[in-house]
């Protein structure tokens, strides 16, 4: 069992910047990825970023690209996402969650997820 614990979200202005967190609990030494995904009011969950346990990211929504920066330290199991150049079109519910699993990692789904942060970016 994995167990994750999400903070900093909050809300800023736009152009702003924000830092997200997420540590794991638990069976860290079997997760292969984990990622950030984010959920806007009537809107579908979207994979924001992700990064396997090598290092590798991938961004997977190109409104980010540019702007949100994913990264991890291993030695404290967590995983951070950094947002720049915030816009308002970045509000919403953003969870963090982790994968045991190679292959479902490359095809993004996970087993273990935090309770979520919301950010909030005013015009």
């Amino acid at each position: 069992q994995v167990q994750l614990v999400e903070s900093g979200g909050g809300s800023v202005q736009a152009g702003g910047s924000l830092r997200l967190s997420c540590s794991a609990f638990g069976s860290t030494d079997n997760i292969w990825c984990m990622g950030w995904f984010r959920q806007a009011p009537g809107k579908e969950r979207e994979t924001v970023a992700i990064i396997f346990s090598d290092g590798d990211r991938a961004y997977d929504t190109d409104s980010v690209k540019g702007r949100f920066t994913i990264s991890q330290d291993n030695a404290k199991s967590t995983v951070y996402l950094q947002m720049n150049s915030l816009k308002p079109e970045d509000t919403a519910m953003y969870y963090c969650a982790a994968e045991p699993g190679l292959s479902r990692c490359r095809s993004r789904q996970y087993t273990y997820w935090g309770q979520g942060t919301q950010v909030t970016v005013s015009s």
